[in-house]
Formats: C-alpha cells, structure tokens, sequence
C-alpha cells in the first residue's frame, strides 16, 4: 500500500495546481484564519504540496515540523525551508518524536483513504491544549449546488474534474466534514467557512478582480454551511 500511495502522490506532486490561479489567495485567507488560532511555539503541517501554506507559516517563528508523502515536494521544501525539519513519509508511517502544539491539515483530509484514522493519528500527535486546524472544499457549496442543479455534477458531494486532477477521494459536507472529527474522538471547538464561491475557479480566474476576490473570501464566514471551503479547529476533549 505504501509504494503504490507514494507512486501516486508523486504523479499528483509533478503536476500540481494547488499554486496556481485563485488557489494562492484562498490559502492566503485561510491563513489568516488559522492565525486565530494557533497556540504555542511548534507546529506539524501535514501535506503542503508546493508549500504555498507553509511560506506562511514560516514568518509566524514557530518551531515547524512538515510531513509529506512527495519526495519531490519535500526535496523543495527543505531547499526553501531550512529551518523545517521536513519529513517524507506517508501520514500513516509518520512516527513524531514530539508533540505539537497546533496541526495543520489544510486540503489533507479529502485525499486520504480513511480521515478518521488519519485525525486518530494526529490526537495522539498534540499536546494538552493543543488545537488542531483542518481545512476541505465543502460539497455544499454555492457552486457546486448550481453544478447539480445544472446537470454537471449527479450529486453535491460527486468528484469533477479538478477533484480528480487533484487525487481527491471524496467531497465534505459540513455534517460528515464534523463527524470525522467526533468519530476519532476530538473536540470540534470551532465550525466555519469562508470564500462564498458562486462559480468555477476557472470563471473566478478569466473575470474577477482582487477586489472582488477577497469580498467573497470574507463572505463566505458569513455563510459557513455553504461557503467553498469549511475548517474546523479541534482539541483533546476533557479528561
């Protein structure tokens, strides 16, 4: 299973999109999202591809640790990112030395063959009082409910093309996205949202200015439920 899931995420790494078009300034607002949230002096990023997330997180001064399953992403980031111990390994052979005080998933837990597995692994990862931040495209999204309603998607939560260029395995609702959460046994402290997407990136892209971009960023934490992206911050329930 290990070969054969590290073949695909090198296929997936060598042509990625997750740096281009829109993509930069949603993991830019994202960002300052997390900046609410994040505790103490190290962090774990789990899976930062180009590392677009990680450029950030690197002018915060914390202690950073970054697993990724790419040997041609982490061979990138430890150029870029000296500081960073960067770790290749797939999240399930990850065997951390420390625990953190925040981790990161962001666009992680969509890829993965089973996510509450996954969040298991990562409780036992953080420290008391810790805070772990996950970030997913939402399935009920302004956009993708056109999709459907227009016939281009059979459902809210089917995969479309970016989803698979991506190696998406599945799309999050707001319900199941929370779930995943309870399932692996922590806390959901915090449910949001933000970027209210009424049309493709694509669409976005070809016609919308900065301006334009970010109201709808901001929008969308108005509007969490349908928002085109939804994030959770989780912590250890109480003993």
């Amino acid at each position: 299973m290990s070969t054969e899931e590290k073949s695909k995420l090198q296929q997936i790494s060598q042509a990625s999109l997750y740096s281009a078009g829109v993509m930069p300034a949603a993991i830019s607002y994202c960002f300052r999202i997390l900046q609410r949230h994040l505790q103490g002096d190290s962090l774990l990023e789990m899976g930062p591809a180009e590392g677009v997330m990680t450029e950030l997180l690197a002018t915060t001064g914390k202690a950073m640790t970054i697993v990724e399953g790419s040997a041609l992403f982490c061979d990138s980031l430890r150029q870029r990112f000296p500081a960073a111990t960067v770790v290749h390994a797939l999240f399930e052979e990850f065997q951390p030395t420390q625990r953190f005080d925040t981790i990161i998933l962001g666009h992680v837990l969509e890829h993965v063959q089973d996510p509450v597995d996954i969040l298991a692994r990562t409780r036992q990862w953080l420290k008391p009082g810790g805070r772990i931040f996950a970030a997913v495209p939402n399935a009920r999204s302004v956009h993708r409910q056109a999709a459907t309603i227009m016939g281009l998607l059979p459902q809210e939560d089917a995969l479309n093309e970016m989803d698979r260029h991506h190696g998406h395995r599945r799309v999050f609702n707001p319900e199941s996205f929370r779930a995943a959460f309870s399932q692996a046994g922590l806390r959901v402290d915090v449910f949001g949202g933000y970027w209210l997407k009424p049309v493709s990136n694509g669409q976005i892209e070809s016609h919308w200015t900065p301006a334009m971009i970010e109201a709808f960023m901001q929008m969308g934490e108005r509007y969490p439920d349908i928002a085109g992206e939804i994030y959770v911050v989780a912590s250890l329930p109480p003993v």
